[in-house]
């Protein structure tokens, strides 16, 4: 008998059930019936191999601007950068908005998701959102029957 390898393929997307800052988690109702939560594209998908080749020639440009040398992005390149991917691998967003002081309508689409993740005061759900994406775990079939 042999294992069948492709029985353990992973599947392309995910919800992560999203956490307040006390890392307790969100919910859009009293009644804890409606999850706030983020379906997003996982590191076997199509989307995340993009934002990986996007990432690989950010730091070859930096290199090739700064004389071969290794360059960190400044922190509001980094916040930016971070915004940029994680809304590129995001496939939405469930039970919650954003609607930013002023604005008479709340934020959709992809400058929702961007607007999100760039904001820092919301940085714990940047952090949730990388820290998820990176556990292929997460993916798996198993995950999907928890």
């Amino acid at each position: 008998m042999k294992l069948n390898i492709a029985s353990l393929a992973v599947a392309a997307t995910a919800a992560l059930h999203l956490k307040n800052p006390a890392g307790e988690l969100l919910f859009a109702d009293d009644e804890r019936t409606l999850p706030v939560r983020i379906l997003v594209h996982g590191p076997g998908s199509k989307a995340y191999g993009v934002v990986e080749s996007r990432q690989s020639a950010r730091a070859l440009k930096r290199m090739q601007d700064n004389d071969g040398k290794i360059t960190a992005a400044t922190p509001e390149e980094r916040v930016a950068e971070t915004a940029e991917d994680l809304a590129a691998i995001t496939a939405g967003f469930e039970n919650f908005e954003y609607q930013p002081d002023g604005a008479a309508d709340p934020v959709t689409g992809e400058d929702l998701y961007r607007a999100v993740y760039a904001n820092q005061g919301l940085g714990f759900i940047t952090k949730q959102v990388a820290k998820f994406v990176g556990d292929w775990g997460n993916f798996s079939a198993a995950s999907k029957a928890a």
